[in-house]
């Protein structure tokens, strides 16, 4: 089995999100696939398995499989264009949060996904105290969103991860208003067992529409200040987001089993 290993939402090794990528002839059982990220120790790995004209895609985390996830679905697209389907220019998924497209334009590949719906809620203590500084809003749909005063906030924060655990969302985000982006934003996922996600593209499905409102703006080109960093090129209409970025092959593999 082919194990490719990709650097999404950047140009360089070494930046960016790792995501492995296996491409299956069929689909392994769920416990081999769960082991098999597990090895891998990246906060995704993606499976795919070609069916008829479009291709059905799964994600695990070290912590079990998931329902979204933009930086692998950007790797596998990216595989599939430089190793196994080269003339397409679309290539079409099948996954359990539906029917995902993702569109070559030269070494740009843009995702078209569903924007998650904010719910504000208040901001808590026990926010304040898994964040260790108290964010001006906070917003909830399948993750948490905080917005926080400026984006060296967002840079310096610590969070202390067993308190984030215990809040609401699978997913915790903290973005503010950049000086150089529009955004700048960190992803944690310790419930997944993913202390920080190093750029996270389910996770602007949820920051872009937070954002694109307090700026009235629907393009926005977000900064994820982890200590990889990376860049999201997003433009959000009509309750859907289309996440454009780069990739970078760092490794090819053949999986023993």
């Amino acid at each position: 089995m082919k194990c490719y290993i990709v650097d999404a939402f950047t140009k360089e090794l070494f930046k960016g999100n790792p995501a492995a990528v296996c491409i299956l002839d069929h689909w392994l059982p769920n416990g081999l696939m769960e082991q098999i990220a597990m090895e891998n120790s990246l906060s995704e790995t993606a499976f795919t398995v070609r069916e008829n004209d479009h291709w059905h895609l799964r994600w695990f985390t070290p912590g079990g499989e998931i329902d979204f996830c933009g930086h692998a679905t950007l790797g596998t697209a990216f595989v599939l264009a430089n190793f196994i389907d080269p003339t397409a220019s679309r290539y079409i998924f099948q996954t359990r949060n539906g029917k995902l497209t993702v569109t070559r334009n030269g070494d740009q590949f843009s995702m078209d996904f569903p924007a998650y719906t904010m719910k504000p809620i208040p901001v808590t203590e026990a926010v304040e105290k898994a964040l260790g500084v108290k964010p001006v809003e906070a917003y909830l749909a399948r993750d948490l969103v905080c917005v926080l005063a400026d984006e060296s906030q967002v840079i310096h924060c610590q969070p202390n991860l067993e308190k984030l655990k215990q809040l609401d969302g699978l997913l915790c985000h903290i973005t503010a208003i950049g000086t150089k982006y529009d955004t700048v934003s960190r992803s944690f996922a310790p419930k997944l067992s993913v202390a920080e996600n190093p750029v996270c593209g389910s996770g602007h499905c949820h920051i872009i529409p937070v954002m694109a409102s307090k700026l009235g703006k629907h393009d926005l080109i977000s900064y994820q200040a982890s200590k990889r960093g990376g860049e999201l090129y997003c433009h959000l209409e009509n309750g859907r987001i289309a996440m454009a970025g780069y990739a970078v092959l760092y490794a090819e593999s053949t999986l023993k089993i």
